[in-house]
């Protein structure tokens, strides 16, 4: 193939001040995409995907289910080649039914050639949807991989005046035996990026179904939980260089992502052991990955580790984010002309999600 021929290694000429106009970098993208409800026709008795069959709500055939591979696989194909002409050589993805699902998405004729490799738990979510990892083996080598689990439970609280104190461990059992949220898991993958280990979460923290507010806590656990697995990481290494990404299911200043994740929205910010989030300055200039009656947010994200802020490209860095369109899988008219285009019960789409990147450089010859 020709894409083959082509080299990696890119000449990068820019006007910001961390590059010289002499200088050579290799770039990598890095990506996550919400692949919004990547079923196959089947049945599964063990989750409620009833509707996504032929039979079902949504009207589900085999032709629906290839042409949403088709889209997606294009979409992809070419996330993050306004400056790099490879596709991501990491891509999370949330929404995906089962690790069948993956296997036809690369073997898509676009996507065949990158050679994709799959990291993927089966999650306790009851619909059956799940995080998954997507690596090009060329470049990147896992190590190891572990889900996660989120245990965050519904809060059933007694009348005032059947209040009675309890003690801890009794609180604990009775939650235990009743009311938990059965989410998805975070997917930790630990690998080598050519010769650089890398640490990546991906996520897909629970919904705001039943409302914001009453959901937030939800989300504020997983927020601790991820801060609680970066911290697990620095502890062995300090300069671990650990990449989080996902929809979020919040923005970048909610308590999920400020407080209990503790991402910081300017590298000035930061210090030792923090993490940062370059999409809060994208939400900051009116962007946005997701649209909920005419309010955009910007809920798909990818964080790091302060270690992966240096201004010394020696080794693997951040250099700049992005959120992908192209006019094709954007509505162009209608009620809802400028959202994504996605699935419709006359024909497959693409995602209610826009997907984000971010690039990760080196000075050539370092």
């Amino acid at each position: 193939m020709k894409f083959f021929k082509i080299s990696f290694y890119i000449l990068i000429f820019c006007s910001f001040q961390i590059f010289s106009q002499s200088k050579k970098y290799k770039i990598h993208t890095i990506a996550f995409y919400n692949l919004e409800n990547l079923y196959d026709t089947n049945n599964d008795a063990f989750t409620n995907d009833d509707e996504w069959t032929p039979n079902g709500a949504q009207n589900w055939t085999n032709e629906k289910y290839h042409q949403k591979l088709k889209n997606l696989s294009r979409v992809i194909s070419e996330i993050g080649t306004p400056e790099n002409s490879n596709a991501p050589i990491l891509l999370g993805c949330a929404e995906v039914e089962n690790r069948g699902v993956l296997e036809d998405l690369i073997k898509e004729p676009k996507l065949q050639q990158f050679d994709y490799g799959i990291i993927h738990f089966d999650s306790p979510d009851k619909r059956g949807i799940d995080v998954a990892l997507l690596y090009q083996k060329k470049y990147f080598r896992p190590t190891s991989f572990s889900n996660i689990p989120l245990l965050v439970y519904k809060r059933k609280l007694p009348k005032k005046e059947e209040q009675v104190e309890v003690e801890d461990d009794e609180l604990e059992v009775k939650k235990e035996n009743n009311n938990r949220v059965f989410t998805r898991d975070q997917l930790l993958v630990s690998g080598f990026l050519e010769n650089e280990e890398m640490y990546i979460i991906v996520n897909h923290w629970p919904s705001r179904s039943g409302g914001e507010k009453a959901t937030t806590l939800f989300r504020e656990a997983a927020g601790k939980l991820n801060r609680k697995i970066i911290d697990s990481l620095q502890r062995i290494n300090p300069n671990a260089k650990v990449m989080t990404m996902g929809d979020f299911n919040d923005g970048p200043i909610n308590n999920s992502i400020k407080v209990a994740l503790g991402a910081k929205g300017k590298k000035e910010e930061m210090k030792e052991f923090d993490v940062f989030n370059p999409f809060e300055e994208l939400m900051n200039k009116g962007m946005g990955t997701i649209a909920f009656r005419d309010s955009w947010n910007v809920f798909d994200q990818i964080i790091m580790t302060e270690s992966l802020t240096k201004s010394d490209f020696t080794t693997f860095n951040f250099w700049k984010a992005g959120i992908y369109k192209a006019p094709y899988f954007i509505q162009s008219s209608g009620q809802y002309k400028g959202y994504p285009l996605r699935n419709t019960l006359s024909e497959a789409g693409f995602s209610d999600h826009f997907p984000v990147y971010i690039y990760l450089i080196k000075e050539f010859g370092s």
